[in-house]
């Protein structure tokens, strides 16, 4: 479907809620936020939040979700999930397991669930898998296959906002393949403050966006582990409007509807001065929406010019990083569908997902 048969994105968030606060136990010092979710045969929708103790040290919690009349409205705690307890998950004085995403890939019969492990080189993306939604199996992080048109080596640098699609699509080689959406940041700040990093070839603009990998299906089937192992490398989207001007990222796995893949995002403005150990100050984070082609979602087929949701609320606007409306899960509850986000790095809210005339 051509973009021009698409001008406008036909779906609307409506803020519902928060859903989960801080305990005010140390795990959750600075923060409950940026969720997955999973369905859990036995407790039913779960969240995955992350957790943030003192000195910016992060767990994947997990939590039932408590739903009264179709809507989401608090959790009950049960533990933790995953915990930055491999050596490429955490440094000497920092580390964690960060803004996980969760997809039930049925053409795997699994959750695959994706994250940041934030070790000694900086962010990095990370696997595990799980058939029933408690135990996960790592598979370590993701290793990006050399390519020589891109002139440089994707596993230089940090890479966030990670998530994979629910269903196998045509890769660049016309092989069924899982899809994964990413976010490389030209930064080698982490490791090496002086140095400009080399940009992909052909790539201009240096502002962080959303990228496209691939791993074949069938080689996928076989083993597990070469889930971790994505070629096809290909820039998908970059900051386009004033309110995405720093950077976009992606947010829930995307929803196949019949326009193609829905794919709710958030966009960046304002002056990004934080670092990898510093809150980022005088930005403002809002979510919008793309749509991506059902066969090649490497394309682009429309994007929402203006945020589908931004701060507004108390929650929203003050926390550990203030403006910040941060989405990375979705679920179906009684027929709806129901956005998760990060609300100031502080906190959890829902919004009601709906489909517009």
């Amino acid at each position: 479907m051509p973009a021009a048969h698409l001008p406008i994105i036909p779906y609307s968030l409506t803020r519902e809620g928060v859903v989960m606060t801080p305990s005010g136990g140390p795990m959750e010092a600075e923060g409950v936020l940026n969720p997955a979710i999973v369905l859990d045969p036995e407790d039913g929708l779960v969240l995955l939040p992350r957790l943030v103790a003192a000195h910016n040290i992060s767990r994947i919690g997990r939590a039932r979700l408590v739903v009264t009349d179709g809507i989401p409205t608090g959790v009950e705690r049960q533990g933790i999930a995953l915990s930055a307890d491999r050596g490429w998950e955490h440094g000497t004085r920092h580390g964690g397991v960060e803004d996980p995403r969760n997809t039930w890939v049925e053409a795997l019969r699994l959750n695959v669930l994706s994250y940041v492990a934030f070790g000694p080189t900086g962010p990095r993306p990370a696997l595990a898998v799980s058939r029933d939604g408690r135990s996960w199996r790592r598979l370590g992080p993701v290793l990006f296959g050399y390519e020589d048109d891109l002139n440089t080596d994707l596993n230089l640098f940090p890479n966030k906002d990670v998530v994979i699609l629910p269903e196998p699509v045509r890769g660049p080689d016309g092989r069924a393949s899982i899809a994964m959406l990413h976010r490389p940041m030209w930064d080698l700040s982490f490791v090496r403050p002086h140095d400009r990093p080399p940009m992909p070839m052909g790539l201009a603009d240096e502002r962080p966006g959303i990228w496209i990998s691939y791993a074949p299906l069938d080689e996928v089937r076989r083993d597990i582990r070469t889930l971790v192992r994505m070629s096809g490398h290909r820039s998908v989207a970059l900051p386009r409007y004033p309110w995405e001007e720093s950077k976009i990222g992606a947010g829930p796995a995307p929803v196949r509807t019949e326009e193609g893949w829905l794919l709710i995002h958030h966009g960046v403005a304002g002056e990004i001065r934080g670092s990898a150990f510093t809150p980022q100050k005088s930005v403002r984070y809002a979510a919008g929406a793309m749509v991506l082609d059902g066969d090649d979602p490497s394309t682009v087929l429309a994007r929402t010019s203006e945020p589908l949701l931004e701060p507004e609320v108390a929650e929203e606007t003050t926390g550990i990083v203030s403006n910040v409306v941060f989405p990375t899960a979705i679920a179906a509850i009684d027929g709806v569908d129901h956005v998760f986000y990060g609300m100031a790095d502080t906190a959890i809210g829902v919004a009601r997902l709906d489909r517009v005339p």
